[in-house]
């Protein structure tokens, strides 16, 4: 979106396609998350900058490379694909998938199983235990993280301290690097998301081998010999173990001897942001 407009504010004729019904791309998970509601602006705003630039759009339309002739200029920005954990028996009927809770309203139930801890693992983890989020209520959001006015107590500490509303699920969250949960995401935002899935009871694993998948729930084991065999039982396994560039039309374009831009996830995967994703977008389109 941020190259098509920027490209289309230059002068060029810009058509963008997506496989999708509607713009925005991952951000139209990213807003569902407690704490993210700002990215319905953002969406929208891109909604009504694409409009104003003139910009084609051709959406629910899954293009190959066959259909991109009599373009000058092709910018591939195709995005992620869920990363395959291979966990034996991950076809189960309560497996779902990150894509499945976020973007297609998904039925989970009241135990889970959080596979990855990143920040799609925490982001999930947090849709999951919370129900009306508090961020968009001064009053509910000082309640929760036990702040209050510091006329009123000193350091602004509410003498009740916090009083998050309880979980809406019991969730467990695992991942196999043998580090703290959470470790990688932002330096001034990751102990923010560790502490409110703390006050949810969130309870969180690492240095985990996934066993398999059945009727019984996740079987498991820790460390590379794989000791203190457990079974998780749980209603519902969300799989959020990272993402993989969808390279699949760069790729056919290559081959065809179609020169392309790759930009954004569909260029490098690891540590996606809505910000660097838009900055590679606007630089390229500028320099087209």
């Amino acid at each position: 979106m941020a190259a098509a407009i920027t490209a289309a504010e230059r002068g060029h004729r810009v058509t963008l396609f997506d496989a999708a019904q509607e713009v925005g791309g991952q951000l139209n998970m990213a807003k569902v998350i407690p704490g993210k509601e700002e990215f319905h602006g953002l969406v929208d705003w891109f909604r009504a900058a694409l409009e104003a630039a003139g910009v084609t759009l051709r959406l629910g339309r899954r293009v190959e490379a066959g259909d991109l002739g009599g373009f000058d200029a092709v910018v591939v920005a195709t995005g992620v694909l869920p990363r395959d954990p291979g966990i034996p028996g991950q076809d189960h009927g309560s497996v779902l998938g990150y894509v499945d809770v976020l973007r297609h309203g998904a039925e989970v139930g009241k135990r889970v199983a959080v596979i990855g801890a990143g920040g799609i693992g925490f982001d999930v983890s947090e849709y999951l235990v919370t129900g009306d989020s508090p961020t968009e209520s001064l009053p509910d959001w000082m309640r929760e993280w036990g702040v209050t006015d510091p006329e009123a107590a000193r350091g602004g500490l509410a003498p009740a301290g916090p009083q998050p509303e309880a979980a809406e699920r019991a969730v467990v969250m695992l991942q196999r690097k043998a580090e703290k949960p959470g470790k990688r995401l932002g330096k001034t935002t990751g102990w923010i998301h560790r502490a409110a899935l703390k006050m949810k009871a969130v309870e969180m694993r690492s240095g985990v081998n996934y066993e398999r998948i059945d009727d019984a729930g996740l079987h498991v084991s820790y460390g590379e010999a794989r000791e203190r065999p457990e079974v998780i039982a749980c209603d519902t396994v969300v799989l959020c173990a990272g993402q993989v560039s969808e390279r699949s039309l760069a790729d056919a374009l290559e081959a065809q001897g179609v020169a392309c831009h790759v930009i954004g996830g569909a260029d490098v995967a690891a540590e996606l942001d809505a910000k660097r994703a838009i900055d590679q977008g606007v630089r390229l389109a500028a320099a087209l």
